[in-house]
């Protein structure tokens, strides 16, 4: 089943930063999911999110306000 993976950040270095370690872990394990960056900041309000950037896993916000490890976002993903 297809994981949608969303990451919530208007682009600062640090959602820079997520998207980049998400896609990698993503690629690198041939893992089933769709990776979609959100901008917006009125679909992130949506997520009542104050700090970016957040991971946010099939409607689930896994991190907020920090940027994870490649094994942190390959555990979450399993």
């Amino acid at each position: 089943m297809t994981k949608v993976i969303k990451i919530l950040g208007t682009g600062c270095p640090k959602c820079q930063s997520m998207t980049g370690v998400v896609k990698d872990v993503v690629l690198a394990n041939n893992i089933d999911a769709t990776v979609e960056k959100v901008e917006d900041i009125m679909e992130i309000m949506k997520f009542n999110v104050m700090t970016t950037p957040a991971l946010v896993i099939d409607d689930i916000i896994t991190i907020k306000g920090r940027v994870p490890s490649k094994d942190e976002v390959f555990a979450l993903l399993k």
